[in-house]
């Protein structure tokens, strides 16, 4: 089986961070491939929603967001305990891993498209569902017992939030648009798809090259809990598409959610409800290990996973 393509361009971008490199991708057009990746992800997203029947999506999405709230709450014990980080540094890092990376999510559908793998079209609406209690419950535990948690402008930082405009937009255009009313736009958001993404994660390596020094100052704890909270939250994902009935695609994919850690949503809401922790702890861990570790090793691994529980090999 080839590599991914596009876990070599973020390679490519690690190597040039790691030289000192004068490779620069300009800020305007790493903001235009964010925000074309969220579009596209949403559009096609919605057309398969409006594929499927909503009520009996309801139940399925509410075990998975369910289950999905069960990892800050897993996460936020042993950093505190083991890890000895204060509550607000261990609510913080827990959020993280409880909330989803869309990146992570568009490298699993590219590496299930690259095998020829089919999954399910909705599970855009997990990802969008996974997106933000895991930052409430991240809030709630840091502020447990306290007072000031200034929840409003937690809430309108998620919601209103570029990942979520864009990726609850771009479903609802789809779904109303459906798979016909979008084929003029094929060509821009499905078929450029794979190469967009391609340069945004060239960038993406060079910033998580960035992030090594935040990692070095974080100790070995944080690095192994980096890399073995992915791996348990991935098997998580695994065994709950089983419970609810998901293909070996689908199932590659909700594990690949469960085990991606959120470096866009999180550092926003984190900021403003948690000033007092440390992000280069939360940061550093998800975007310099916990990300490479799943583009490179992860995702492949839960891919095996997921057949192995499905009976494929």
């Amino acid at each position: 089986m080839p590599f991914e393509p596009v876990i070599l361009f973020f390679l490519l971008g690690v190597l040039a961070g790691l030289a000192r490199s004068d490779l620069k991708i300009p800020a305007v057009l790493y903001e235009s491939l964010s925000i074309f990746l969220l579009l596209a992800i949403g559009l096609k997203g919605g057309v398969e929603l409006a594929r499927q029947s909503l009520s009996e999506l309801l139940l399925p999405a509410l075990v998975v967001v369910a289950i999905g709230a069960l990892l800050p709450l897993i996460a936020f014990p042993v950093l505190q305990r083991l890890g000895r980080l204060s509550r607000a540094d261990a609510a913080s890092v827990a959020a993280h891993y409880g909330s989803v990376s869309v990146v992570t999510f568009a490298v699993g559908a590219a590496y299930l498209s690259n095998r020829g793998q089919d999954y399910e079209g909705y599970m855009v609406v997990f990802l969008v569902l996974l997106e933000f209690p895991a930052l409430m419950i991240g809030v709630w535990l840091a502020k447990r017992g306290q007072g000031g948690s200034n929840m409003g402008k937690v809430l309108h930082e998620v919601f209103a939030g570029k990942s979520i405009v864009l990726l609850v937009g771009g479903l609802l255009i789809g779904w109303m648009a459906g798979a016909d009313g979008l084929k003029p736009l094929d060509n821009v958001f499905f078929d450029l798809f794979k190469g967009l993404l391609a340069i945004f994660l060239l960038e993406m390596g060079l910033v998580a090259a960035g992030r090594i020094g935040d990692l070095k100052r974080a100790g070995a704890f944080l690095l192994g809990f980096a890399v073995a909270m992915p791996l348990f939250a991935g098997a998580l994902g695994a065994l709950t598409a089983s419970l609810i009935g998901l293909s070996v695609g689908g199932a590659a994919l909700l594990a690949t959610l469960y085990a991606s850690a959120s470096y866009i949503a999180a550092p926003a809401a984190m900021r403003i409800a948690v000033p007092e922790a440390n992000p280069a702890l939360s940061i550093g861990a998800a975007l310099g290990i916990t990300f490479p570790f799943n583009l490179v090793i992860g995702i492949p691994t839960y891919y095996w996973l997921a057949s192995r529980l499905e009976g494929v090999v």
